[in-house]
C-alpha cells in the first residue's frame, strides 16, 4: 500500500472515533483491518499502531487544533475535517520522519475527497497555524 492509501485507511478508522468508546474503537480497528484482506502484516500493524497512537494523544491534538482555530471550537468543525486535522497534527507533532509539508498536503488531499470544497482552505490554514505555533 502507498502511504497515502494507508493514511486514508487511518482516516476511515479515526472517523469512527467520535461515535465509539475506547473498547468499541478496538473492535472498530479490528473490523476495519479485517476488510483489508491481502494487505501486508506490516501495513496492518502500522495502521493499528498509528490509530492507537493518535487516540492516545487525542487531547493534545484537539487542544492544538482548537488553539489554532481562532473563533472556532471543536464542536463547530465537521467530523471529517476534524479527523483529517487530528491525523495531520499528530504527524506534525510526533512523527519526525513525515515532513510537515507532506502532512499538510496529504490532509488537503483527503479533504478534497471527503469534505466540501471550502474545507480544504480551512484545513490548510489551521495546519499552517499549527506549524507556525511550534516554530
Amino acid at each position: 500500500m502507498l502511504r497515502s492509501q494507508i493514511r486514508e485507511e487511518i482516516f476511515k478508522i479515526m472517523f469512527r472515533f467520535p461515535f465509539n468508546n475506547a473498547e468499541e474503537m478496538e473492535e472498530q480497528i479490528t473490523f476495519s483491518l479485517e476488510e483489508l484482506v491481502g494487505k501486508s502484516e506490516e501495513n496492518l500493524n502500522y495502521i493499528r499502531d498509528k490509530v492507537n497512537a493518535i487516540i492516545g494523544q487525542i487531547k493534545v491534538l484537539d487542544e492544538k487544533i482548537e488553539t489554532c482555530c481562532e473563533g472556532w471550537n471543536l464542536n463547530r468543525i465537521g467530523k471529517a475535517e476534524l479527523t483529517i486535522m487530528r491525523i495531520a497534527v499528530y504527524e506534525i507533532l510526533f512523527e519526525e520522519e513525515v515532513p510537515q509539508s507532506v502532512a499538510v498536503n496529504e490532509a488537503v488531499e483527503l479533504t478534497k475527497t471527503y469534505c466540501d470544497e471550502d474545507a480544504k482552505g480551512f484545513v490548510n490554514a489551521v495546519l499552517g497555524k499549527v506549524i507556525k505555533s511550534i516554530g
